[in-house]
C-alpha cells in the first residue's frame, strides 16, 4: 500500500524479531507523555492529547488496514505491540512481535495452515470483535485512562482523535481497498462504538473527507495548525 515510502511511525516490516530496546505498548503512557512533550512544546494537555492523536493513528493502522484490505486482524494488544524512542526526529516507533497472532475467517487459505500464530473465527462480526477487544480493550483503553489519570482530558476529545485516525487510514489507502470505504470507516467505527464522533462528507473534487466534532488540540501549539475537518473552522 504504502509502496517505497515507509510510514515514520513504524517498523520497517512491521514485525519486531530482535526486541532488545523495545518495550511492550502497553507499560504506560510516562515516556510517551515526555516524547510528545519534547516534540511539541505545547502546554502538557495538548501535547498529551496530540501524542494520543498520533499513537492512535500508527498503533491501529495494521489491525484497520488488516481488516479493510484482507479480513486480518492483527491482535495489537498492549503485549503485542512493541515500542521505542529511538529515532530522535519521530514521537515514537511503533511495531509488533514476531509472534503475534491474526485472527482470519474459515475462509481464508492461512485458516488451514495449522500455524499456532493463525486464530479462526466464525464470521466478520466475530472478527470485528476480536479487533475490538485487542486494539481497544486490551490496548487502547487502559492506555486512554492513564492519560485521562495524569492531565485534564476528556474521554470524547480522545475518542473523536481515534475515530478521525481510523477513517483516516481507510481513506487514504481507499486505492488499494476492496469496497466501499464509508462501509469500511462505519463497520469499524461501529465495532469501537464512536462511529458518532465523525461525519464522512465529499470535499471540493468530491472525495470523501473527515470531519471531526471534536477537536485534537492542534491549535494550542506554539505554531498553530487547524486540521483539514476540524470541527471548529465550521
Amino acid at each position: 500500500m504504502f509502496g517505497a515510502a515507509q510510514p515514520p511511525a513504524l517498523h520497517p516490516g512491521l514485525i519486531v524479531s530482535d526486541l532488545a530496546g523495545w518495550a511492550p505498548a502497553g507499560d504506560g503512557p510516562d515516556a510517551l507523555l515526555q516524547s510528545a512533550s519534547r516534540r511539541f512544546k505545547a502546554p502538557p494537555h495538548a501535547s498529551a492529547a496530540l501524542a494520543w492523536k498520533a499513537y492512535t493513528y500508527w498503533s491501529a493502522l495494521p489491525a484497520v488496514l488488516g481488516w479493510a484490505s484482507a479480513r486480518r486482524v492483527p491482535l495489537l494488544t498492549g503485549g503485542n505491540s512493541v515500542m521505542n524512542f529511538d529515532a530522535p526526529d519521530a514521537l515514537i516507533t511503533l511495531g509488533i512481535r514476531r509472534d503475534a497472532p491474526v485472527a482470519v475467517l474459515p475462509s481464508d487459505p492461512i485458516a488451514l495452515s495449522g500455524h499456532p500464530a493463525v486464530r479462526v473465527v466464525p464470521d466478520e462480526e466475530a472478527l470485528l470483535a476480536e479487533f475490538r477487544r485487542t486494539l481497544f480493550d486490551e490496548h487502547l483503553s487502559p492506555l486512554l485512562e492513564a492519560i485521562h489519570s495524569r492531565v485534564r482530558l476528556g474521554r470524547r476529545p480522545l475518542l473523536g482523535s481515534l475515530a478521525s485516525g481510523i477513517a483516516l487510514g481507510v481513506l487514504r489507502s481507499a486505492d488499494h481497498l476492496p469496497g466501499s470505504s464509508a462501509e469500511s470507516i462505519d463497520r469499524l467505527l461501529g465495532a469501537l462504538e464512536i462511529r458518532d464522533l465523525i461525519d464522512l462528507a465529499p470535499d471540493a473534487q468530491g472525495k470523501l473527507e473527515v470531519r471531526r466534532k471534536t477537536c485534537c488540540l492542534a491549535f494550542t501549539m506554539p505554531a498553530p495548525k487547524l486540521c483539514p475537518g476540524c470541527c471548529i473552522k465550521r
